[in-house]
């Protein structure tokens, strides 16, 4: 890769990670007047509206096919309608901090859901040994808060789940979405949308609003919907477009960086050396999981769909 399209995709590439890496600090902003399912529905639907306005600016046309919306609606449930309560909800009784780096659990989540529910894309050892590897490591930064620290279990179990849910709907969108014949805008627009159209019913049922809006909560949660789940889409399928996807991945390292950063600095949370160790771990399981290193000698060749995950 030249030095010149490096510096194409680099500031689109830096941008996101610390977005997507502030969107646990955004979380807690919106928690401050919003209840879990309320952040969930606000930040689908001020996304849903800005990546909808944005394709009808560039002229990009949303599916018309009811099969695609089915597909993109089972895909808005597991990538954003039940992550975003289950973050929000996780928040709720752990740090952002926590959260930023629980959230790094993605990649072995996806490698567990391949080996029992998508068996056509292939596991290898090395990310058989990343799944150890990185539940271990969730032992560590969970064991580092387990007294005094504003933690509790219910937290971990939600961001888990969130993780777990992410790591379903990357496979399943491999097989049902990658291929559809629309820009990447449409796709995301008409997920997002549909994120929130699911949510909307849960939220009229309850009351989304705890408390009186305020400035950090309204910021917030601007910022949350309209950045982070709205235009930091098109920045990552941007980047997929002109690094590729396995350099766009990366930017799953450099997000738990940026929301432990913002944890401590903006809202005091405690951090340990433990925590370190297991947030180190973690990310090394992720780089076996994506296949960034190699401990354990492969045979053979191994499957394109492995490159992916």
């Amino acid at each position: 890769m030249t030095n010149a399209s490096k510096k194409t995709w680099l500031p689109g590439f830096i941008t996101l990670g610390i977005t997507w890496g502030s969107s646990f600090l955004f979380i807690k902003w919106g928690l401050i007047s919003l209840t879990p399912i309320g952040v969930a529905f606000f930040r689908s639907f001020i996304g849903g509206l800005t990546l909808v306005l944005y394709c009808l600016i560039t002229k990009n046309p949303l599916p018309k096919k009811l099969s695609a919306w089915g597909h993109l609606a089972v895909v808005a449930l597991l990538l954003n309608s039940l992550p975003g309560y289950l973050f929000a909800s996780g928040e709720t009784h752990v740090t952002s901090v926590m959260a930023g780096l629980l959230n790094a659990t993605t990649p072995l989540m996806t490698v567990l859901v391949i080996s029992f529910g998508f068996r056509e894309q292939k596991v290898n050892r090395n990310q058989m040994l990343g799944v150890v590897v990185g539940f271990t490591g969730i032992v560590f930064v969970a064991g580092a808060f387990s007294d005094n620290q504003g933690n509790d279990w219910k937290g971990y179990l939600s961001l888990l789940l969130a993780t777990f849910s992410y790591g379903v709907s990357f496979p399943y969108s491999k097989r049902f979405v990658s291929k559809m014949d629309y820009s990447a805008s449409s796709l995301a627009a008409t997920q997002i949308t549909c994120s929130a159209v699911l949510l909307l019913p849960f939220t009229f049922l309850s009351n989304p609003l705890h408390s009186h809006w305020t400035l950090k909560s309204s910021l917030g949660m601007l910022a949350l919907g309209s950045i982070g789940t709205g235009f930091a889409y098109i920045w990552n399928f941007r980047n997929i477009r002109l690094a590729g996807s396995t350099v766009a991945s990366t930017v799953t390292y450099i997000t738990p960086v940026v929301a432990t950063t913002l944890g401590v600095i903006f809202l005091k949370e405690p951090f340990k050396i433990s925590q370190i160790f297991g947030g180190v771990l973690v990310l090394i399981s992720a780089a076996l999981v994506q296949r960034r290193i190699k401990l354990i000698k492969e045979k053979k060749i191994e499957s394109p769909e492995a490159d992916s995950i």
